[in-house]
């Protein structure tokens, strides 16, 4: 497919959507509306003694408290990496020695241009949380055995969260 006309209908800090029209060598056209956005970084911390560092905030299109892994947006001139550490530090005060990609991935690609990268950091350090004016964060340590109940009881339902544990217990 290739993209033949995209119009930008809105735009905010965070995001973009256009109005988008593909056709394909045949004639097939499609028109969607795509919710553009930079990216994502999301970071599983796991201690020396196998846990894992979730964070727990209010997500307001959830309408709900989520446990879920640190994450965050790349910002303008950052690469996913970048974004990882920073955002490990903003909320949690975590700093890594080591970061290792596990995984990226689309969340919802029927609507949404966003891809998410997952690292491992590991080898901690605690220093201060830095989060930002509109974020208010809790954090837990958390054994793989817990996250697992936690996942099967629907406790914890953020598909980032669920799919590093599907990468971290194949390592």
């Amino acid at each position: 497919m290739k993209i033949v006309s995209s119009k930008e209908v809105f735009a905010c800090g965070l995001f973009r959507v256009t109005e988008d029209e593909a056709v394909d060598k045949t004639g097939y056209r499609i028109r969607r509306y795509v919710v553009r956005h930079a990216g994502s970084a999301v970071i599983m911390p796991v201690d020396e003694k196998n846990r894992v560092l979730l964070v727990r905030q209010y997500r307001l299109p959830a309408d709900k408290y989520l446990w879920e892994l640190p994450a965050g947006k790349i910002d303008d001139g950052e690469n996913a990496l970048q974004a990882a550490k920073r955002e490990l530090i903003e909320e949690t005060g975590l700093r890594a020695k080591k970061l290792k990609k596990l995984a990226l991935f689309h969340p919802s690609p029927g609507f949404l241009q966003e891809t998410m990268t997952i690292y491992l950091a590991t080898e901690l350090t605690q220093g201060d949380a830095r989060p930002m004016e509109d974020e208010r964060i809790e954090t837990k340590w958390f054994t793989r055995k817990e996250l697992r109940e936690s996942i099967r009881t629907n406790k914890i339902t953020d598909a980032k969260t669920m799919i590093g544990l599907l990468y971290w217990d194949r390592l």
